[in-house]
């Protein structure tokens, strides 16, 4: 099943299965393509931000811990349950 990194929960992980590198401005995705986040990562949400807002998002890529906004996270697609 995909989702979108957005709508998941904190503790829910999966893989990357696709970003809408359209929906980022280059420099921004040449800088999560740096940090790992790219198609077949394994991810998890760890944690979103304050009570009342939800951006940003704090997520473990593979073994990096990164925060990215919501805007980015609604553009990764999240095939869920998938990563170890």
């Amino acid at each position: 099943m995909y989702s979108v990194l957005a709508n998941l929960k904190p503790g829910e992980r999966g893989h990357v299965a696709a970003v809408d590198w359209d929906r980022i401005s280059v420099p921004e995705g040449r800088r999560l393509r740096e940090l790992g986040l790219v198609e077949g990562a394994n991810i998890e949400l760890l944690h979103r931000g304050s009570l009342f807002l939800k951006d940003p998002l704090a997520v473990r890529v593979g073994r990096t811990t990164i925060v990215i906004r919501l805007a980015h996270a609604a553009a990764i697609s999240i095939a869920e349950g998938s990563a170890a």
